[in-house]
C-alpha cells in the first residue's frame, strides 16, 4: 500500500512541477511577444484594414476606381462652400457610401474607406474623420 501512496505522491509533484514550469514558459513568451515591434508584413497588413488620411493610388487604380464606383454611384452637386481638396473634410450634406466590395477586390488599398461622387470627381474620405483622402478626377 505504502509503494501506491509514494507513486501518488510522486505523480501529482512532478504534475505540479511541469505546470509551474509550463506557466513560466507561456509567461515568458507572452513577455517577448509584447516587447517584440511587429513584422513589417503584420504592421502592414493591419495598416491596410485601416483608414488613414493620406493614400497614394497608382493612375490604374484611379481608372479602375473611377470605373467602377461611376457606373453605380449618382453623382451629387457639391455645396457652394465646398471645394473639393485632399485635407478637407466633406460637409454633412453630402451622403458618403461605404467602397463597393467588388471595386475593393480590384483596388484593395480602398477597402476602409467612404466614397462620393461629386460632379465629375470621386472623393475617397476616411469613413473616422471625414477628410478627403484622394480626388479622382474623370479622365477622357
Amino acid at each position: 500500500m505504502k509503494p501506491h501512496i509514494i507513486a501518488i505522491a510522486t505523480a501529482a509533484a512532478l504534475a505540479a512541477g511541469i505546470g509551474s514550469a509550463s506557466a513560466a514558459d507561456n509567461q515568458a513568451m507572452t513577455n517577448n511577444t509584447a516587447k517584440k515591434p511587429m513584422a513589417p508584413a503584420a504592421q502592414s497588413m493591419s495598416q491596410d484594414k485601416m483608414a488613414q488620411d493620406n493614400l497614394t493610388l497608382t493612375p490604374s487604380q484611379e481608372r479602375a476606381a473611377w470605373r467602377d464606383i461611376a457606373r453605380e454611384a449618382s453623382s451629387q452637386t457639391a455645396p457652394s462652400n465646398f471645394a473639393a481638396s485632399v485635407g478637407t473634410a466633406v460637409p454633412g450634406d453630402i451622403t458618403l457610401r461605404s467602397v463597393p466590395a467588388r471595386v475593393a477586390r480590384h483596388v484593395s488599398a480602398l477597402k476602409p474607406y467612404d466614397y462620393a461622387l461629386i460632379e465629375h470627381k470621386l472623393l475617397i474620405v476616411n469613413p473616422t474623420d471625414k477628410k478627403v483622402v484622394d480626388v479622382i478626377n474623370r479622365r477622357a
